[in-house]
């Protein structure tokens, strides 16, 4: 979580993407974007939190990659810091 917006990864999340992406949600809107270009693939985030998130997806691809491999064959991906950490 930074700046008021909560990153979620879930476990075995390939049915509808297929592909490694994370769901972030700020005062009830939720985007889901692409790990590997910070594409928005649904939903909706304010503009200013979005490049936030954005930015985000960005410095910490690799670890993201690495997340999502873990979960994705239900294991416990590792925290990764936020923008205001």
């Amino acid at each position: 979580m930074f700046y008021g917006i909560i990153i979620r990864m879930f476990f075995k999340d390939i049915e509808k993407h297929k592909l490694p992406h994370i769901h972030a949600e700020y005062q009830g809107d939720v985007g889901v974007y692409s790990i590997s270009d910070g594409i928005l693939l649904a939903g909706h985030v304010p503009p200013k939190k979005q490049k936030l998130i954005v930015a985000w997806i960005e410095i910490h691809h690799d670890d993201l990659l690495a997340d999502w491999e873990l979960a994705v064959n239900g294991k416990t991906p590792f925290k990764i810091k936020g923008l205001d950490q």
